[in-house]
């Protein structure tokens, strides 16, 4: 049995010696290393796209791994693909290290300096697991969901550009179209998701910050079933609660929606932690809305520049929606891109916050007009981003393609030209 092997190893030395080790074992077919663990969620999100029977059985995931954690990655190569075996590299050969590791879903532990004998056993024992795994499964598209559902954040370039509305239709439009859709809300301190949908639920983001796994019966729990069908996990009713997320706890918040739910919209505020970053990065599309005015657009760059310097996403990454959109503004879509270097949301979103007055005032955002300018608008953008189930007999609309850059726990999506905005709260 030939046994796929991919290393995931930061250090160059280190890859090196891992690299010379493997291609001495019998059986063995060790693939280039990845460097990061963009690189390797990437890597294997594009293989299980082409066929599952091209993923390597064995992952070797060394301890110094960036920019996600070691045992944080094993977690998401575990969830997002089950029949894959990992198997950590590390210095630490302690009990502790060791039932973490588990816990985590890894399939064995190799200690450095590597060793020709623990390192053949390990890789054996695994790739014999996942090949067990994968026969007794077998290899049916339902079975190996790969990537899993869809992630979108939505950030606000400032406050009061209407993010949260943006958010909460993108999400209605995508359950409206079929759907498994939720709705988090990710504006820890200022989340007003629950005030726009009408819902008083005592449960709230907060409430999954301290389990370290997140199971289906606990997720559920936390998540309140709205009456449209949307499934939504609110920011806490105390603003100086959310400090209990932390971006750890907003990863596997967020991997736990994904594997539960085909479209995951995130509503991210306009203010970044440490949460909404992990979010962001780990999105498939992230959406960043302005207004066409100097401070917004400001806001914007301000925002993608920091996104870029923290390694969290590029702006040739993000799509920018343009909100309030007129065509006899001085601040037009094209020249919003060349300031911010996004991708411009086709969809143009008229400024006509009178369709949205009354149902922001009553929070009933569900109940808004079919006939709203802004809400076809809003829907017409969910179906270029591809987050609504194409009628049967027509065509998928929208240009937004899925990318070939991830993050942890993300594909993202390519595409879309020039683009527009609407107004709200």
């Amino acid at each position: 049995m030939t046994v796929r092997i991919l290393p995931a190893v930061g250090d160059a030395d280190a890859a090196r010696s891992v690299t010379t080790l493997l291609s001495q074992l019998p059986d063995a077919e060790p693939a280039a290393p990845v460097g990061d663990s963009t690189q390797l969620i990437d890597t294997l999100s594009r293989l299980a796209g082409e066929s599952v029977e091209e993923l390597p059985e064995v992952v070797l995931v060394h301890e110094r791994i960036g920019p996600v954690p070691a045992l944080e990655l094993i977690r998401e190569v575990s969830l997002r693909f089950p029949a894959v075996g990992v198997v950590l590299i590390t210095s630490d050969a302690s009990q502790v290290l060791f039932a973490a590791t588990m816990d985590a879903g890894a399939r064995g532990l190799v200690t450095l300096p590597l060793g020709y004998e623990e390192l053949a056993n390990r890789v054996q024992a695994a790739g014999q697991w996942s090949t067990g795994v994968r026969r007794h499964l077998g290899t049916g598209a339902d079975v190996f969901a790969g990537p899993g559902g869809t992630v979108v954040t939505v950030t606000g370039a400032k406050g009061g550009v209407g993010a949260t509305v943006v958010a909460v239709q993108l999400a209605l439009a995508a359950q409206a179209s079929g759907h498994s859709a939720a709705l988090a809300d990710l504006d820890l301190q200022t989340g007003d998701i629950a005030s726009y949908l009408d819902v008083q639920f005592r449960r709230s983001v907060v409430d999954l910050a301290a389990i370290n796994d997140i199971s289906p019966r606990v997720l559920s729990d936390a998540v309140f079933s709205h009456t449209t069908g949307l499934s939504l996990l609110l920011a806490p009713g105390e603003g100086e609660r959310g400090e209990e997320v932390s971006d750890r706890s907003a990863r596997q918040i967020v991997s736990s929606l994904r594997s539960r739910y085909g479209i995951v919209v995130i509503d991210c505020g306009s203010q970044m932690n440490g949460a909404s970053a992990a979010a962001v990065e780990m999105a498939d599309i992230a959406l960043l809305v302005t207004t066409p005015d100097v401070v917004a657009v400001r806001g914007a760059k301000r925002i993608v520049r920091m996104w870029d310097r923290l390694q969290i996403r590029k702006a040739e990454e993000t799509v920018t929606l343009v909100n309030r959109f007129n065509r006899n503004t001085e601040i037009q879509p094209p020249l919003i891109q060349r300031i911010t270097g996004t991708r411009m949301a086709a969809t143009a979103v008229p400024a006509n916050f009178k369709e949205l007055q009354g149902a922001v005032d009553s929070g009933r955002m569900h109940e808004l007009d079919a006939r709203s300018t802004v809400k076809q608008a809003l829907w017409a953008l969910a179906g270029e981003l591809g987050l609504v189930k194409p009628s049967p007999g027509t065509e998928p609309r929208g240009g937004l393609l899925r990318g070939d850059r991830g993050s942890i726990g993300g594909r993202r999506r390519k595409g879309g030209p020039a683009g527009g905005g609407g107004r709200e709260r």
